[in-house]
Parts: structure tokens; C-alpha cells; sequence
């Protein structure tokens, strides 16, 4: 018997109403009513001594909230920062809840607006060089990031225990989201951004597009997280198969509607628009426009500081499923980037994607899964679907990237050409050996042939589909590295 505490003892939260939740907890503290998604909207604003702050942000995306010309249009934000924010580090300590604990819902909403200033100043030199000569690139960034940005970002980023740059749950995307109106919920147009860099302050806006369409997938993954305890859980509790396999239903019917959404980003988010507001969300990591990093004043003695930058790898739904299904992932340099990203997800995200893991190799889930054909076609489909979500990640890159710049990187610093394909071809292979080995028609078979015969229908599409897709990227990317001298 294992002397690992249980998923239910591991996360005393998990099936706790949101509302009840203290503001102390971290807001990504994991439930099976809000998923990956914060326990409570993000506030939109600050206590009163950071006014400083919340003027630089209202004044600096390239369009404003009323139309106008922000301080980025005119390239006038770094002056504006030096000569107006004070250094307010000593506040960050001051934001406690009743008892005396940190306020980590309110810290993180402090953290999402540095680190928005932050890559703002750091990237404006980037943009204007982008903006006058788009043919040349992106030129160089700012390399040092004044103490009054970079001393209350670093301090929240240590009491939230993640990086002190812009991620993609804690500030660019699943913190950034408000709602119009609030009694309407999170439907798609109900979402508004916080903060924008460029046009997201227009919730029709390519950028808006980009970022809700994310938000709008996490929603989901209230169904996903339980989809996936119902199966440890069952598996902890020596529960019966039919728990098990309803488990895995739940997880399918949550891609369904995550990979739906997924679908609406190319008409919400054009393609053509998403280079202009990327420029502001690349990190200081493996980056041409930052080569010798970045010094935040004041911290870790001025030493140059390297960050990953805002990425959706950094999204923790098809991570659950990794780990859950137990998808072995190659042993090269590209893998050792996609374990580097975890370190950029909310600390509560961080630890139950660990205790999945863990708990996922101690139960055998995937052994157990293959011992019955049922089981093994609900694994097959819901690999099926981590397939389809990275191909349809990859078309994305290839559309939205590849074909329309150079630059070989992308926003997290991964090879934008190989990365991806490094882990669709990961879980192509799995479900090859998958059906080869449990599920494919043998000859002389007889007795459960006709179990395994009516599942055919189901499968051989989904195989046929598969093998094709692998050889189809496979030519892809090799033409694409040869057109690139990668």
C-alpha cells in the first residue's frame, strides 16, 4: 500500500466551493468547479499607492481604451517610466488579508501589471524598430529594467514562487480577463482584456482575439481536472473499471468543447495581425534582441537575469494529459525546453501536475488501461485529442509564424520550427504502438475478435488519420529546416 497521500489529502481544496476560497490562497488553487482558471475574476485594479503604476498602464498600449495614441505609439514609455514611477517594493508586503497573510489574489494582480510595464519597457525599442523597419527585425531591447519596475515584480514573483517575468496563467492571459457583464458569466463575448500592449483594450481586436480564445479554452478544464481525479482517485480507491472509463468520458467530452474553442482562434485572431503585438511578449532567454540578458537594478546583484517568455506551452491542460496518459516524451534538447517551461506555471498548477505524474507511474494507469478493450479505445481517443490540439498548435505556428517571419525563435524561446513537432510526434508514436499492439485485428484472433471488431469503426479512421499526419509533418519540417538552414 502506498504511504503517498491521496490526490483528496494532497489537495484538501479540490472540491471546495471558489467563492470560499481565501484570498490568501493562491488564486490558480485548483478546484473541480474552475479548473486551471483562477478561483475568482482578476481585479482590474490596485490599493491607491500604486496610482503610479495604473496611469503608466492606462496610458501606455499603442491604442488606449478611448482611441487614442498611447505612450508606446509615440515611443515615449521608457522616458515616462523613469521619470514618473516610484520604486514601491516596501508596499508589496503591506498587501495582507484580515489575519496578516499575504493577499496572493491581489499580489498577483500587482505581479500581472509590472510585468506588463516590465516587457513594455524592455520590448519598446523592439517595436519601434519593428514598426519603421519590419525587414530588419527586431533590433535590441532595453537591457537594463529600472529598480521601480523590477524591485515590487521581483518581490511578488517570490511570494507567488515563479519567475519574475510575464507568464502566460499569472499575468499575460488567464489573470488578464474581466467581464463586461458580470451576471452573463464567462461566455466568449462577455470577456474583456485588463491589459493590453497594442489594440486588446478593443475586445474585436486581433489581440483580444488571441488571448481571450485561450481563456475561453480554460474554461473548460473544470471537466478535464475531474475527468482526470475520477480516474486516480478510482485507481487509489480500488474502484471499478465502469468509474474508471467514465473518468476518461469526462476528459473527452472536456476536449471536445476545449478543442472547439481552440477552432474559433483563426477568425478572432488573424493571422496577418499576430506579429505586430507579439513583439512585446517574447522573453530575455535565447533571444537575439537580448544577448547578454537583462539587469533588473537592484537585484541578485545587478547580474544579468534570463527569462523564458510568455508562452501558451505554458498552458497546463494537455500537461494533465501528458502525465495522466503517460505519453514518454524523447530525450533531446527540444524536451528539455518543454520541463524548463513548467517553472512558469502557478505554483498550485506546478503541484498537482507533479502529484498526477507521480501518482499516474505509481497506479500504472496506462497498463491498467490496455487490459481491457474498452479502456483502451477510451486511452486511444483521448491521446487522439492531445494529438489533434498540437497539430492544430502547430498549424497555428506555421500560419501565424513561420510563413511570415524569420526569426527563428519563438515568444518562449523554443526553435519555432522543431519544437512542436517534438511532442506531436511523441504521442503520434504512442498511439501507434497503442493499437498496434492491443487493438489492431490479428489474425487466427477469435473469441474477443468481436469486441474488438466493433470497435473498428471507432479506431481505423482515427489510425488511418494518424499515420498520414505523421509522415505529412515529418516532410513538413524537414522542408521548412532546409528553407531556413536550420
Amino acid at each position: 500500500m502506498s504511504s503517498q497521500p491521496t490526490t483528496l489529502e494532497r489537495f484538501p481544496h479540490i472540491n471546495d466551493d471558489p467563492a470560499t476560497l481565501s484570498h490568501a490562497l493562491d488564486p490558480f488553487t485548483i478546484t473541480t468547479s474552475t479548473g486551471f482558471m483562477p478561483y475568482a475574476t482578476a481585479p482590474s485594479t490596485l490599493p491607491d499607492v500604486f496610482k503610479p503604476l495604473l496611469s503608466l498602464l492606462d496610458r501606455f498600449p499603442v491604442v488606449r481604451a478611448d482611441g487614442s495614441p498611447g505612450l508606446l505609439a509615440k515611443y515615449e514609455l521608457g522616458p515616462a517610466v523613469l521619470a514618473e514611477l516610484p520604486d514601491l517594493t516596501a508596499e508589496v508586503d503591506k498587501i495582507v488579508t484580515a489575519d496578516g497573510s499575504p493577499d496572493l489574489f491581489t499580489i498577483t494582480a500587482l505581479f500581472r501589471d509590472y510585468s506588463f510595464l516590465a516587457s513594455a519597457y524592455l520590448l519598446e525599442p523592439c517595436w519601434e524598430n519593428w514598426c519603421k523597419n519590419p525587414d530588419r527585425g527586431y533590433g535590441l531591447g532595453r537591457d537594463r529594467l529600472p529598480k521601480s519596475v523590477a524591485g515590487p515584480m521581483y518581490r511578488c514573483a517570490q511570494l507567488l514562487d515563479i519567475p519574475p517575468f510575464m507568464s502566460y496563467a499569472g499575468a499575460y492571459a488567464l489573470f488578464n480577463y474581466t467581464l463586461e457583464d458580470p451576471s452573463k458569466g464567462l461566455q466568449y463575448s462577455n470577456l474583456r482584456l485588463v491589459r493590453a500592449f497594442e489594440r486588446g483594450l478593443d475586445p474585436k481586436s486581433s489581440e483580444a482575439g488571441f488571448i481571450l480564445t485561450h481563456v475561453d479554452m480554460v474554461k473548460e478544464s473544470s471537466t478535464l481536472v475531474a475527468g482526470a481525479l475520477k480516474v486516480i482517485s478510482t485507481l487509489e480507491q480500488g474502484g471499478s473499471r465502469d468509474e474508471v472509463n467514465d473518468g476518461f468520458r469526462e476528459i473527452l467530452r472536456a476536449m471536445e468543447k476545449i478543442e472547439a474553442s481552440m477552432e474559433e482562434m483563426w477568425s478572432q485572431s488573424k493571422p496577418a495581425d499576430y506579429l505586430s503585438f507579439r513583439v512585446f511578449i517574447f522573453g530575455i532567454t535565447s533571444q537575439s534582441m537580448f544577448p547578454n540578458g537583462v539587469i533588473y537594478e537592484g537585484i541578485e546583484d545587478n547580474k544579468p537575469l534570463y527569462f523564458r517568455g510568455e508562452s501558451g506551452a505554458n498552458d497546463s491542460m494537455i500537461p494533465l494529459l501528458d502525465h495522466l496518459l503517460q505519453i514518454p516524451m524523447p530525450s533531446t534538447p527540444l524536451t528539455k525546453i518543454l520541463h524548463e517551461f513548467r517553472a512558469y506555471r502557478p505554483l498550485p498548477h506546478r503541484e498537482f501536475l507533479a502529484h498526477i505524474n507521480c501518482k499516474s507511474a505509481e497506479l500504472g494507469v496506462r497498463d491498467y488501461a490496455v487490459q481491457d478493450t474498452e479502456t483502451t479505445v477510451l486511452l486511444l481517443k483521448t491521446l487522439d485529442h492531445v494529438r489533434s490540439f498540437r497539430w492544430r498548435h502547430w498549424l497555428f505556428a506555421r500560419e501565424y509564424i513561420i510563413r511570415r517571419t524569420p526569426h527563428p525563435t519563438a515568444t518562449g524561446g523554443s526553435p519555432i520550427v522543431t519544437w512542436l513537432p517534438n511532442q506531436l510526434s511523441a504521442v503520434m508514436d504512442l498511439m501507434i504502438s497503442v493499437y498496434d499492439t492491443y487493438l489492431c485485428p490479428k489474425e487466427g484472433q477469435n473469441g474477443s475478435s468481436n469486441v474488438l471488431s466493433s470497435y473498428q469503426n471507432q479506431v481505423a479512421p482515427i489510425m488511418e488519420l494518424v499515420r498520414d499526419q505523421r509522415e505529412k509533418l515529418a516532410k513538413e519540417v524537414d522542408r521548412w529546416c532546409k528553407e531556413r538552414g536550420v
